[in-house]
């Protein structure tokens, strides 16, 4: 969403807590022509390869890089993000790797809507924001998104990066939810659903400074039953 400010008149938000997730994500993708690595997740890759393909929802899809992977493995993808910038990045990387055609693109506000059918596959893959947004609400309502023997991943920060341009909110949220932590949050029904993996993992990464870093990773698979 683009604001025009007229002479005299200031009608854009001028900080993160006046803004909607919409204007937000669309400031935050506007500051460059890619701000993501362009890669898929790595646990996504790791726990979703050797899997059989189906329909899959790509939950904060942001430049559509694991949507386009799993549309390169044969999933027919729908790709979800409430920044239409984003979205158009997404479709036009898409279209140069020609898998344009297997993967629709959506623009969705997930704290007032929720998607639409059941796939074999629902990730969620760092859906968190600096601004208000209650995630945890989102990936209960995320599970009925799952079809029945399909595929729930949840891939989240369990420690704010160090380097986090928003270090100064960070430092007045509650940390993120753990994988142990997200996993109670979602609130399965055992009878309907089995935990494939639950835990914390640590990856070595480099800072935007180019200093060595280390994060860590709740990540929680699951499989609903029926």
């Amino acid at each position: 969403m683009t604001h025009i400010e007229q002479p005299g008149h200031s009608t854009a938000p001028t900080s993160a807590e006046e803004m909607s997730g919409e204007e937000f994500w669309d400031r935050r993708y506007s500051e460059s022509t890619q701000i993501w690595s362009g890669n898929p997740n790595a646990a996504l890759v790791a726990m979703i390869r050797d899997r059989a393909t189906g329909t899959a929802l790509d939950v904060g899809c942001g430049e559509g890089a694991d949507a386009i992977w799993l549309a390169e493995k044969g999933w027919a993808v729908t790709g979800i993000d409430i920044s239409q910038l984003a979205l158009d990045r997404a479709q036009e990387a898409a279209q140069r790797r020609q898998v344009g055609k297997s993967i629709a693109w959506q623009r969705l506000d997930l704290t007032s809507d929720s998607p639409q059918g059941e796939f074999n596959l629902v990730s969620a893959i760092f859906l968190q924001s600096p601004i208000g947004f209650p995630r945890e609400t989102i990936l209960r309502r995320l599970c009925a998104n799952v079809a029945p023997g399909g595929l729930l991943l949840i891939v989240g920060h369990a420690k704010w990066p160090p380097w986090s341009r928003h270090a100064e909110h960070d430092a007045q949220r509650p940390d993120p939810l753990n994988a142990a932590e997200t996993l109670a949050a979602l609130e399965l029904d055992e009878g309907r659903w089995l935990v494939e993996q639950c835990a914390d993992q640590t990856r070595e990464v480099t800072a935007p400074d180019g200093t060595p870093a280390e994060l860590i990773d709740a990540v929680v698979l699951a499989r609903r039953i029926h």
